[in-house]
């Protein structure tokens, strides 16, 4: 009997001892940034157009004492986080319409402090009709890309000829990251990014991995460091995530803009705007520029449905 004491006893002061353990953890200081300071800059502004010149387009930076992360909420928007509180934003409203932009700025441990600004900003183009069609279905359309065909998938000069530099052949990119990706354009303008539609069969699933660019590919933010080939990265581990989409026509060249990290095919940076090169139906081939400034890739994507 009194062995059987001294063994209770003795649990329970080693569990006393671990409550005090646990309540000694110490998380390091929590710091609020402060001082945010939010520069806009409206594309073609200027004395005699002081809201911009018809694009829409945005450019945004945000800087704060003591922040580590930045996210911006337009008219109730939210983007995704950046660590370098760089923002760019198409206003596709037509019109001369005023815009309440809220930016938050995270400090240690997760708080956060917030400024709010409105702008106003001019917006005159309209996408022709049938290219919302054709990418929405005027409600919701799923995309993927055209793995079956060769030059799916390629780089060339920026500016030169896309594939020029190389072109993926017919199904080069199974198994890295890209083929499973499905990408779904809403009419009311916002877009999600499947990262694997294989994954799904018996409920959704968000769990999925991407391909991209080495180093570029950082600006996710990933849960891990996927698998390094050459200048790929492949099978980057990455959630499905939403965000939005606008068209826009600089210099009359119909383009496709997603915001925050959003992207097709391959993760490559940049300002994640795709310049119409071909449409059809149920086809598009979509050039963009790394953020390197180094190539201009090329994505063929065929409707998933």
């Amino acid at each position: 009997m009194k062995k059987i004491k001294l063994i209770i006893f003795s649990l329970l002061a080693l569990a006393l001892t671990t409550g005090c353990q646990d309540d000694d953890i110490e998380f390091g200081d929590i710091t609020s940034p402060t001082n945010i300071q939010i520069a806009v800059d409206i594309v073609g502004a200027d004395a005699s157009s002081p809201n911009g010149d018809g694009t829409g387009a945005v450019n945004f930076i945000a800087t704060a004492d003591n922040a580590i992360s930045y996210q911006y909420v337009i008219n109730g928007v939210e983007l995704s986080p950046t660590t370098s509180g760089i923002e760019n934003f198409i206003f596709s409203n037509l019109g001369l319409n005023t815009y309440s932009v809220t930016v938050l700025a995270f400090g240690t441990g997760g708080v956060s402090t917030s400024r709010i600004i409105e702008i106003d900003v001019l917006s005159t183009y309209e996408p022709p009709a049938d290219l919302i069609t054709m990418l929405t279905s005027d409600s919701s359309r799923t995309w993927r890309i055209k793995s079956e065909q060769g030059g799916h998938f390629g780089l060339g000069p920026v500016g030169g000829n896309l594939n020029e530099f190389y072109g993926a052949s017919t199904d080069e990119k199974a198994g890295v990251g890209m083929y499973d990706d499905r990408y779904i354009f809403n009419v009311d303008g916002t877009f999600t990014h499947i990262t694997d539609n294989t994954n799904d069969d018996a409920g959704v699933v968000t769990d999925g991995t991407v391909f991209g660019r080495e180093v570029l590919i950082d600006e996710l933010n990933g849960t891990g460091s996927g698998n390094p080939n050459g200048a790929d990265v492949e099978n980057y581990p990455y959630s499905d995530f939403s965000e939005q989409w606008f068209i826009t026509a600089p210099g009359d060249v119909e383009t496709l803009n997603l915001t925050g990290v959003a992207f097709l095919g391959y993760y490559i940076g940049g300002d994640h705007t795709y310049k119409f090169e071909m449409r059809s139906a149920n086809e598009m081939v979509l050039r963009s520029t790394d953020g390197n400034g180094q190539f201009d890739w090329g994505f063929i994507l065929i409707a998933d449905d």
